[in-house]
């Protein structure tokens, strides 16, 4: 791989998604200690810890929802610093924000009628746990709100000549060389990801390619749908401008060309044909 460009300011900017959703579920301190003697065993080799929101979906439907969004974050950006931040191209900024601001509507909505059913979810789950359930284990709908949220900061990639510090020269350039270096380093980082996306995409389709096997293997639309879309993405996550990369997006965009999933599944040379060219990406670089 060629060693990645800095000056990357106009081509990315940096996204934080922060979500958060109540945990609903709580310790029972009394019915653990009963079930440990119960069970002979010794403190702290097991816990009882109730599901607060037992016998209904809403809660789990919105932590489900949340993970989806993580999901969905983390395939349309790099990674940047060791947590939360993240490199987002600028030519996917418009289309992320739209499905970020829609992502955000139906959290939102999504939480508005948890809250507004609140009282209800409480009292179908006192119906289903029994003499686990306990009043006092329920924060208000107030508190519970105060649990949820789902917030996006944008911020502009920081050049080491944004420094503006009054202090000697020379350990300002001691301060502008550390930067570089650790802007240098979190960029090749950034880089490693659309690399590694390429090789495991290749890495699969060659296994599920090979018909050496004894076992017959079922071919899906997704085989192609992954490799057409990743091109599509490349596009965007190249912000580098690393020819090699584009290479091998390119090679792989006309090793898709014509593709349909029928004929690789009917004929065996369909097959052969493209995992042949998806070999000789494998082979062609540095991985």
């Amino acid at each position: 791989m060629n060693k990645p460009k800095t000056s990357i300011t106009s081509s990315a900017v940096l996204v934080e998604q922060n979500i958060s959703v109540w945990t609903a579920n709580k310790l029972d301190r009394t019915v653990t200690e009963d079930m440990l003697v119960a069970k002979h065993a010794v403190s702290g080799a097991a816990q009882v810890r109730k599901n607060l929101m037992a016998g209904t979906s809403d809660r789990k439907n919105i932590a489900d929802y949340s993970a989806g969004c993580r999901l969905w974050h983390n395939q349309n950006t790099m990674p940047w610093a060791d947590k939360g931040v993240r490199l987002l191209p600028t030519s996917l900024f418009m289309e992320y924000k739209r499905e970020s601001n829609q992502r955000l509507a139906n959290f939102n909505t999504m939480v508005d009628e948890f809250l507004q059913n609140y009282d209800n979810l409480v009292a179908v789950a006192g119906n289903y746990m029994g003499d686990l359930f306990d009043a006092s284990d329920y924060p208000s709908a107030d508190t519970v709100a105060e649990c949820f949220g789902y917030r996006i900061v944008f911020s502009p990639v920081p050049e080491a000549g944004d420094f503006r510090l009054d202090i000697p020269q020379k350990e300002l350039e001691e301060v502008i060389d550390g930067y570089e270096e650790s802007f240098n380093s979190r960029l090749k980082e950034a880089m490693k990801e659309p690399w590694n996306r390429m090789h495991k995409l290749l890495s699969t389709m060659s296994n599920k390619l090979d018909d050496s096997g004894d076992s017959k293997k079922r071919y899906h639309d997704s085989l192609i749908d992954n490799a057409v879309d990743l091109c599509d993405m490349l596009k965007h996550m190249n912000v580098t401008q690393d020819p090699a990369l584009e290479s091998a997006r390119v090679q792989l965009q006309k090793a898709m060309k014509g593709r349909d999933i029928e004929g690789l599944k009917e004929y065996e040379h369909e097959r052969y044909d493209l995992k042949e060219k998806v070999d000789k990406i494998l082979g062609g670089f540095d991985w």
